[in-house]
């Protein structure tokens, strides 16, 4: 091989190296059966930006709820609530954050409010009640109260408000004069039944929480009308009851009812339909219960 032929080898091996290589097109079955694969990739995309977008929302929103109620200054909590968003999205399109990035749940606690501040606090609620100005038309803690409730814990709250105090059983051991008597059942009522809830046997939950929120009181009044507790005593739960307290059980007559507090918060909060809190009659003898 000639020294002109070695020369005209290697520039072409040289072109082939540095020349780019045209990818193949595919062929068009090939095309037609990756569409739907990648239909699948851009819907899970579009569906995982979506919910993160909902999550962030849902988040964010409670975040800056609570640190309101706290007190926090509106410049520091939408700062970081910016701050937490924007690193939110970084870290979705997989880009660094700008700092770490803590979760609601993993941040370290808020300190706890000093002497000091609880004292300006309550010294502007002072001045606030000396401003003729000021007008509060509800209690501040009504809309605490109505993201701590259930529906059926609604429910309950309009039924008393309605019909006023219901009748509860205490089931309890017969002892000589008391002595040693032994609650077996405590709070036996219909208040569930009546009222339309949902999940009848949570009524007890219910009405400790309804209680814990000062919206009910536990009563250790009758109700007016004392046929009203026969309803009660002719129900299973409380014949179960009977039986387990053994020979010759005793039925205490109390009574579950709003509080104050507990009306002006149906009054304010629920859907009363224009009804007033009027007496109920009893269908058995039409006298007020």
């Amino acid at each position: 091989m000639t020294e002109r032929h070695l020369v005209e080898r290697a520039v072409t091996e040289r072109d082939l190296v540095r020349r780019p290589v045209a990818a193949a097109p595919l062929p068009a079955g090939s095309l037609l059966r990756a569409v739907p694969g990648l239909a699948r990739v851009a819907a899970t995309s579009a569906w995982q930006a979506t919910a993160w977008s909902m999550h962030a929302g849902r988040v964010s929103t409670n975040y800056v709820a609570q640190r309101v109620i706290d007190g926090q200054t509106p410049a520091a909590i939408l700062q970081d609530a910016a701050t937490d968003l924007r690193n939110g999205a970084l870290r979705l399109l997989g880009l660094p954050v700008q700092g770490p990035y803590l979760r609601p749940a993993e941040r370290a606690p808020r300190p706890v409010a000093s002497t000091s501040d609880l004292q300006r606090r309550g010294s502007e609620l002072i001045r606030r009640s000396n401003d003729v100005h000021v007008v509060e038309d509800t209690h501040p803690a009504f809309a605490r109260i109505l993201s701590e409730i259930t529906p059926d814990e609604a429910r309950i709250l309009r039924y008393l408000y309605l019909d006023g105090p219901q009748p509860a059983i205490d089931v309890r051991t017969n002892r000589p004069l008391g002595i040693g008597s032994v609650l077996v059942a405590g709070g036996l009522n219909m208040i569930a039944e009546h009222s339309g809830c949902v999940h009848l046997e949570r009524i007890h939950p219910y009405l400790t929480n309804l209680a814990r929120l000062g919206l009910i009181s536990f009563s250790k009044e009758q109700v007016s009308n004392p046929k009203r507790y026969q309803v009660v005593e002719a129900q299973p739960k409380v014949a179960a009851a009977l039986k387990r307290a053994g020979r010759m059980p005793r039925m205490v007559q109390r009574s579950i009812l709003l509080t104050t507090f507990g009306e002006e918060f149906c009054r304010t909060c629920l859907p009363l339909g224009g009804a007033t809190r009027t007496t109920r009659l009893d269908p058995a003898d039409g006298r007020g219960m």
